[in-house]
């Protein structure tokens, strides 16, 4: 009873630790486990009855042929041994047991008298147990047992009889073990009910599923990294051949690296290797790229350095470990000085006090912290958006901060919003909207996209970038037909090529302040390169602002030929490089403002008459979600009144509708300056 009593004791400890799946419990483990602890108190009782019952355990010598040694009279044939061991013991307390046990060995008659005067002596049990020590040691002395062994015969009867109120003796003892069973009977229904509360470890697993996607959502292994990452829109040269396109960000030589930690791949999976990041990079302004494009624009703001790895939720929930106390004085100050400014950046829009204390402790798995998303926001407050995802993972962790950005560049994209899948549409439908060449210079339509497997410019290594650099460059080599080019890797460029391309504006720069504040051009520029067809109507860079940047242009409008030949390219190279891609975010890139579609579709185009009217040529674009940009892109003024008009909407339409948009606001605007 008592090893019952103690299993089932046992089993409801266990059944409180394993709550959430009783039925589990009971059946894998508890059953299990009072089977074990039955078989052995099975055994250890065996073995006590044997001790106790000389009867029964001559049964089992009889069938087993195997004796326990024991130091209990009852259990032994020979009670001579025992009345010696008593005698030596009374021996040495009392003169007249010894002579008792002399008198005993001389004669055997006197012997049977002597028994039924020991079953008295036997009373004091406590004494046997204390015998039982020192006879271990004396079990040496077998060799009176085989003479003694004929007297047993007689006297195991008396002797059995003896052991029985000695028993009981000790059942006194388990008595009290008895005590707290009757408490376990009580707790015995206990492991019975937790059948039904199964649905209770359900509520409680659901209770602790909170508790975890926090962590997710915390998702990350900090890092203490310094970094920054400026988020200004990159200068642009955007159609390449286009007059408006030239180059405009100085070079700066880059900052000083400093530590990164290893981040892996933006949605994708991906491994990464630590690596430094600098404070302060210089990232490869694209020439004539738009800044709406990037986190470089003083609207547009700052491109997010593509998180490497957009985790899953359960990548949310690696945040929440504490920043680095250098990293965190940093940002305070930061915060504290864009809280100061007159900065219109949606980064001070929507980072509050409240948000700042929410996110400031978290990191994505990568290491990345706040610090590395709104660095570029706050050394640049004339940034449009001012900030950039360090990794994949920052549009998750840090999503208090990214979700409203997005929704206000992205005109209502909410965070329960999913962009649609891809979908370029019927690439013959659209055609020249200036056929007279009266409007349009040029027309461009280019996309970002970063390569599935690898992080983002800001946690790239060296390695990293080379090794794409090299696949990119055997992809692009296998172009065919119209899309048939060359490679020109930046390092090692001769200065001939290198004037060639930038008298083309198709070379990109090392970057702007706010790309460069975002570390987003370490290692320039190792591998990056540029690619271009014979006919200089295709393009593509390697790692300047994104993983790619593929990009159809030609002089006039002529949009439905730049579109078939964007759409061919896209198609071709990513048979051959997967891209990086979001349920709900689209194509993932370097910057929140280029999530989506990522395309973007723009014209040259001359307006004089409404360019003495800005503010209607506002309107009209706004009318048709088109923006409107100096000739040289992003911060920079009309020349001869010739601007730069791009679709603005990225994400949460088709790659067909986003062109469509700009397709009819050219048009209408074409018709408008037409009848002034």
């Amino acid at each position: 009873i008592q090893c019952v009593f103690s299993a089932i004791r046992f089993g409801e400890v266990l059944s409180k630790i394993f709550t959430k799946n009783l039925e589990f419990t009971l059946k894998y483990i508890l059953i299990p486990l009072l089977a074990m602890f039955g078989l052995w108190y099975f055994s250890l009782a065996l073995e006590e009855i044997r001790k106790r019952f000389g009867f029964i355990n001559r049964i089992f010598i009889f069938f087993t042929g195997n004796d326990i040694p024991s130091n209990n009279p009852a259990l032994t044939d020979t009670p001579p041994e025992q009345p010696c061991e008593e005698s030596e013991q009374k021996a040495q307390v009392d003169p007249k047991p010894t002579t008792n046990d002399s008198a005993t060995k001389p004669s055997g008659v006197e012997d049977l008298p002597k028994p039924v005067e020991e079953p008295p002596k036997p009373a004091p049990v406590p004494v046997q147990p204390k015998v039982e020590a020192p006879v271990k040691p004396a079990p040496p002395k077998p060799a009176p047992v085989a003479p003694v062994e004929t007297k047993p015969a007689e006297v195991p009867k008396p002797i059995v009889e003896p052991a029985k109120p000695k028993v009981e003796v000790p059942a006194p003892v388990p008595a009290p073990v008895v005590k707290p069973e009757p408490v376990i009977p009580k707790e015995q229904p206990k492991p019975v009910s937790p059948a039904p509360k199964v649905p209770e470890p359900a509520t409680n697993g659901h209770q602790t599923k909170p508790a975890v996607p926090e962590p997710s959502a915390k998702p990350a292994a900090p890092t203490s990294d310094a970094a920054v990452r400026p988020l200004k829109p990159t200068p642009v040269t955007e159609d390449g051949p286009m007059a408006a396109s030239a180059a405009k960000a100085p070079d700066v030589e880059p900052p000083a690296s400093k530590k990164n930690k290893s981040n892996k791949n933006g949605w994708s999976s991906n491994k990464r290797q630590k690596e430094q990041r600098p404070l302060q990079n210089q990232t490869a302004a694209a020439t004539g790229e738009d800044g709406a494009d990037g986190a470089h624009n003083a609207n547009g703001g700052t491109e997010a350095p593509a998180p490497n790895q957009m985790a899953t939720p359960a990548t949310r929930n690696k945040s929440d470990t504490m920043v680095d106390a250098a990293v965190m004085e940093k940002m305070e100050a930061g915060f504290a000085k864009l809280a100061a400014s007159d900065s219109k950046s949606l980064l001070k829009k929507y980072l509050t006090k409240e948000v700042f204390d929410a996110l400031k402790n978290k990191k994505t798995s990568f290491g990345s912290t706040l610090l590395d998303c709104v660095q570029s926001g706050f050394e640049n407050p004339d940034s449009g958006v001012g900030i950039y995802a360090p990794d994949a993972e920052a549009y998750t962790v840090f999503a208090d901060l990214f979700d409203p950005i997005i929704e206000d560049y992205h005109m209502g994209f909410k965070k329960t919003d999913k962009h649609p899948a891809s979908d370029f549409g019927d690439v013959s439908t659209f055609g020249n909207v200036d056929p007279t060449g009266e409007f349009v210079v040029s027309t461009r339509v280019r996309c970002g996209r970063s390569m599935e497997g690898y992080p983002f410019n800001p946690c790239l290594t060296e390695a990293q970038y080379k090794e794409m650099e090299a696949k990119v460059s055997s992809t692009l080599s296998g172009l065919e037909g119209e899309l048939k080019g060359k490679f020109y890797p930046l390092t090692g460029m001769e200065k001939s090529v290198q004037q060639q391309l930038i008298d083309d504006h198709f070379l990109f720069k090392e970057g702007d302040r706010f790309l460069q504040a975002a570390n987003a051009c370490r290692y320039w520029p190792s591998g990056r390169g540029i690619y271009h067809n014979d006919n200089k109507t295709f393009l593509v860079w390697c790692n300047e602002e994104d993983h790619l940047r593929i990009i159809s242009m030609q002089m006039g409008g002529d949009l439905g030929q730049v579109y078939r030949r964007l759409v061919t390219a896209v198609n071709e190279i990513e048979k051959r490089v997967p891209f990086s891609h979001n349920d709900r975010l689209g194509f993932l890139t370097f910057c929140p403002t280029n999530l989506g579609t990522t395309i973007r579709a723009s014209v040259h185009i001359k307006v004089p008459k409404m360019a003495k009217d800005y503010a209607k040529l506002e309107e009209v674009a706004g009318k048709y979600n088109l923006q409107v940009r100096g000739t040289r892109g992003e911060h920079s003024e009309a020349e001869g009144g010739i601007y730069d008009i791009s679709n603005k909407r990225r994400m949460g339409l088709t790659e067909y509708q986003a062109v469509k948009e700009m397709y009819d606001g050219i048009s209408e605007l074409i018709k408008i300056e037409k009848s002034l």
